[in-house]
């Protein structure tokens, strides 16, 4: 079998999913994760799949000519896992809204080493106020050389100068 990782953006209707997986399926092809979601009435998605490596032209064909339908996918092979040599920690963000936190926040971890794996973020009314707060979950990989004490002081210090809470928690 052969990995492939598809990233997949069209206007979002009912059907769409299922038009994704039908192809897939139809080249022999597994579904095996993925990560979808609706955002400003647009689609997208982040899927793994593994296709028999007898289809795998067929069906990165089949998935391109998706795009005559608005559905436009990305096909790349599928890597390997590095060695594991990082710690998993959970960072959790929440603060007013500003232009300019994933930039200060990411940049400060890429400085250290620190590899994103996943983020989700978004901008919810405050419950009382109903001022626009930013929510940010991220799940790190950070190198073992890397002290978890020196990591928090300096996310505890840009936290300070961006005025929001940072809770940083090992991943279990």
């Amino acid at each position: 079998m052969d990995h492939l990782v598809l990233t997949v953006i069209a206007q979002d209707q009912p059907g769409l999913v299922e038009r994704i997986a039908q192809c897939i399926g139809a080249h022999g092809g597994n579904w095996l994760e993925s990560r979808m979601s609706r955002m400003a009435g647009q689609f997208a998605g982040i899927l793994r799949v593994d296709v028999p490596l007898g289809s795998h032209s067929a069906l990165v064909d089949a998935l391109e000519a998706l795009q005559s339908e608005g559905i436009r996918v990305l096909v790349v092979a599928g890597g390997s896992a590095p060695p594991s040599t990082w710690r998993s920690l959970r960072l959790e963000l929440v603060g007013n809204d500003r232009p300019g936190i994933v930039r200060d926040i990411t940049r400060l971890l890429s400085s250290h080493g620190v590899n994103l794996e996943s983020l989700q973020t978004e901008v919810v009314p405050a419950p009382m106020s109903g001022e626009l707060l930013f929510q940010a979950q991220a799940l790190l990989a950070v190198p073992q050389s890397l002290s978890l004490e020196q990591l928090q002081a300096h996310l505890e210090t840009l936290a300070d100068d961006l005025m929001v809470e940072l809770k940083l928690q090992a991943e279990e």
